[in-house]
């Protein structure tokens, strides 16, 4: 792709879209172009009521999962460089570039376990955008197929979720399914960075919080 200073940014988002639907084409349906097309629609949502900009909100959710590092052995370098070399052919300005490759490389639930030294209104939104898509029917949707991607099993009552997790046992864990709430998804509700993301949260959780206790009645042959 050729270099081109005069891309509206309309363009520049059309280019996006095309990007991200070939690349993403064969990979993991919870991580698909779906689940970036979700993550980007609660963006839109977010940034009507927060402020951010939405320029650098819209790239950013676009490209946040062009190569997530789970799919490619770990390596989390992967993801913010295709990203750069993608918006530096398409002619975007560094400093937007440079503001969408830091939230993509700052946005994981893991890279925030320890602790979060980044901040700016444009990750809060695109982090809560992402996270949102982790909750309510489509996180436990996802969760079950990454699952089953990964043949981890639903449930063991005898394996209990870890209650001191580090951004490195969340990267190895090969824990049930169901310990995957406890550790990440349950969590998310009050790690929620704007008070709009806050609001779009609560009825997820708490609609997750009825399957779980359905789950174990079921299991227990209730």
């Amino acid at each position: 792709m050729e270099l081109n200073q005069t891309m509206t940014e309309e363009e520049i988002l059309d280019h996006t879209t095309a990007f991200v639907q070939h690349e993403l084409r064969e990979s993991e349906r919870g991580h698909d172009w779906w689940h970036v097309l979700r993550v980007y629609q609660n963006a839109m949502k977010i940034v009507e009521s927060e402020p951010g900009d939405p320029f650098i909100i819209r790239l950013a959710a676009l490209l946040h999962d062009i190569a997530d590092a789970k799919f490619f052995g770990g390596d989390e370098s992967i993801g913010p460089s295709k990203a750069r070399d993608f918006l530096t052919k398409l002619g975007v300005r560094p400093s937007v570039t440079d503001q969408v490759i830091t939230i993509i490389e700052n946005i994981s639930y893991k890279s925030n376990l320890d602790s979060r030294a980044i901040r700016s209104p444009e990750l809060d939104i695109v982090q809560d955008a992402d996270r949102l898509d982790a909750l309510g029917a489509i996180g436990i949707a996802r969760a079950f197929h990454y699952g089953g991607y990964k043949n981890r099993e639903i449930y063991n009552p005898d394996l209990p979720p870890e209650t001191e997790l580090t951004g490195e046992k969340y990267k190895k864990s090969t824990a049930p399914t169901i310990n995957h709430f406890y550790e990440k998804l349950l969590r998310l509700k009050d790690l929620m960075n704007t008070p709009t993301g806050k609001r779009m949260a609560v009825e997820r959780h708490r609609f997750m919080e009825e399957f779980l206790h359905r789950f174990y009645k079921e299991w227990e042959g209730g």
